[in-house]
């Protein structure tokens, strides 16, 4: 199984240079096509907002001023585009209905790629990134600096159908990696799991890994993140949002703590 199309969301900020490297160099693994998407702010979105009379004076002043910073920003997105020396590669700026024609890409991509600001919640593509992980349930990756493919990769694994999602996703990721590594935590999960299932699981697909049992009740994705760096992980494989989503925004869960680390990337299915 191999991936054929990368997806990078693009704001027309500073952030997009590193969202453009990473992606490409997640395109060139693979020898995928690198498809650069600049989502600017959606007029339509705002219209309700201003009222009857939106098209007075100041309110089309408004909507003129965003669409100028809508253009201005495709234009540096497509500047740094074009800078990144790999040929298979494309840009487009989104027009109105601008969600809509994003989410279409993002069916259409086997990975998309964010950067980490707007996994916190930081930026202009915050809540794109989370619609395209909790609604349109894209593999996503999230790429923080000193992100590469290869290396060690580590999977947060709690056999769940979520986290089983991803490990199935993140495939094509996991034959590249150096070493896999599987970190469970069996007295904190709600459910029984045998992690020596999801070794031979990869061991099936010519995947060698090693398990690494975190002892311990209670919250189990701060040790899971320790864990992940003490074995040099440069990337931690995850399910997204377990619990429901309500639970996950009110409590916070084990989504919350993975998308708030420093370190290490993160490659995440819903």
């Amino acid at each position: 199984m191999d991936w054929a199309r990368i997806m990078a969301p693009l704001s027309g900020g500073e952030a997009d240079r590193h969202v453009i490297a990473a992606a490409a160099a997640v395109a060139e693994a693979f020898g995928a096509e690198l498809v650069c998407v600049h989502a600017p702010p959606d007029v339509a979105d705002l219209i309700p907002w201003m009222g009857d009379g939106f098209m007075g004076g100041v309110q089309a002043s408004a909507v003129d001023a965003i669409r100028d910073a809508g253009s201005e920003g495709g234009r540096a997105a497509q500047a740094l585009v074009d800078s990144v020396p790999y040929a298979n590669k494309s840009f487009r700026t989104l027009t109105s209905p601008v969600w809509a024609a994003l989410a279409l890409q993002g069916r259409l991509s086997d990975v998309v790629v964010f950067e980490d600001g707007a996994a916190k919640g930081k930026g202009p593509l915050a809540e794109v990134f989370q619609q395209i992980v909790a609604d349109e349930q894209r593999p996503t990756l999230v790429a923080r600096p000193g992100f590469k493919v290869g290396g060690v990769v580590a999977i947060a694994w709690d056999g769940g159908k979520e986290a089983s999602r991803a490990v199935r996703t993140a495939i094509p990721l996991l034959e590249k990696a150096a070493k896999v590594v599987i970190l469970t935590a069996p007295a904190a999960a709600s459910r029984q799991f045998d992690p020596a299932g999801l070794r031979d699981y990869l061991d099936a697909r010519g995947l060698k890994s090693e398990i690494q049992a975190l002892e311990g009740a209670g919250d189990a994705a701060p040790r899971l993140l320790k864990a992940a760096v003490e074995v040099g992980a440069e990337l931690l494989v995850a399910g997204a949002f377990g619990h429901p989503r309500l639970q996950e925004f009110v409590f916070g869960g084990a989504t919350r703590t993975f998308l708030t680390a420093a370190a290490p990337s993160l490659f995440i299915s819903h």
